[in-house]
Parts: structure tokens; sequence; C-alpha cells
């Protein structure tokens, strides 16, 4: 397991109209694709035709849309969630998301990278760390936070502090790969029962 690349999946929690995800999405990726160890898989809900919410008929093209979306979770050693905060807490659609799965989340560790407001996200960060819990997956404790969301990025897309972003990703993307590498480890030797 050493000699091989962890995939890590990165989810672009947001799908709003004007949203401000990608930008954010954007910079952590130029960070993170600077990791020879690392490959990534970005996901963005937007761009998915999952469904909604569980329903006895779902729309068109759904069940192809949730059995890739899971076949990528599946495939990933470990994920970062890129959210921001919605009334203190993370938006229903990845909520939603998370939900469609559960084998796929379990014993992998999961960042976060977020931003809005005063909070930079932290409230919406606070709670999923308790949905993920229940997914048995891992939650690293240091994240990316933006406090002021776009404020905080210039024209060009990157943040107005760029030292400082660099190196929360730096501290966050080498927790990241220990907890993704030790996990995969793990998996590999005795499969986690939930």
């Amino acid at each position: 397991m050493p000699d091989e690349r962890l995939r890590i999946a990165v989810i672009i929690g947001s799908t709003r109209q004007g949203r401000f995800a990608p930008t954010v999405a954007d910079w952590f990726m130029s960070e993170a694709g600077q990791r020879a160890e690392l490959d990534f898989d970005l996901i963005d809900l937007a761009d998915s035709q999952l469904p909604a919410h569980l329903a006895s008929s779902a729309p068109p093209g759904s069940a192809e849309a949730l059995r890739e979306f899971t076949e990528r979770l599946d495939a990933a050693d470990g994920f970062v969630i890129v959210v921001p905060e919605y009334n203190h807490s993370y938006p229903a659609v990845l909520k939603s998301a998370i939900d469609w799965s559960y084998t796929q989340w379990q014993a992998k560790p999961v960042g976060f990278v977020s931003y809005g407001g005063r909070a930079g996200g932290i409230r919406a960060v606070e709670h999923l760390r308790q949905v993920f819990c229940e997914m048995h997956a891992t939650t690293l404790r240091d994240n990316i936070s933006f406090h002021g969301g776009a404020s905080q990025f210039g024209p060009d897309g990157r943040p107005l502090d760029a030292q400082d972003a660099s190196a929360a990703a730096a501290v966050m993307l080498d927790q990241l790969t220990w907890w993704a590498l030790a996990l995969a480890e793990a998996r590999a030797r005795r499969p986690y029962k939930a």
C-alpha cells in the first residue's frame, strides 16, 4: 500500500445560484495538486443529478447518477468537503448526498474547507463532524476556514492572506495523508465492520 497513491474525493457541498464554492474549491485543488502522493477526484454536487431525497419515483437519470456517485466515494481513500455555512449549519443538499451512502464513508478520513461569515463556516463543520461520526468516518482536527468568505479572496480567486491559507492547507493535507494511509492499510489487513 505505501507505494500506491492515495485517492481523495473533494466534494463541493453547495449548489446555490451564484455560489462562491467553486472559487474556494479551485484554490484548494491548486494547493492539493502539489502533493505527489495524492490523486484527487473533484465532485461538484451542482453537476450531479442525485435525487434531493428518498422517494418511490426518482427523477430520470438519478439512478445512474447515484451509482456513479457511490462508486466514486467507494474508490476514495479519504475526503475533503468544501462547505459554506448556511444559517449556522451546512447545506441540505450536502446532507442528502452524505445520506445516500453509508459503507463508502466508513473508516476513511474527512477534512474540511469551510467559508462564510464571521465564523468562517466552523459551525457547519462542527455539525458535519457529528454526521460523519455516525457514518463511522474519522474527521480531521485541523481544517481550513475563511472567515468572511468571498471578502478573503482577491479578484484573481486567490486568498488575500495566501501564506496563512497555504500553511493551513499544508497542515490539513499532512493529516489527511497520514490518516488515509493508516486507515487504508488497516482496511486491507482487516475489513472494517460497523
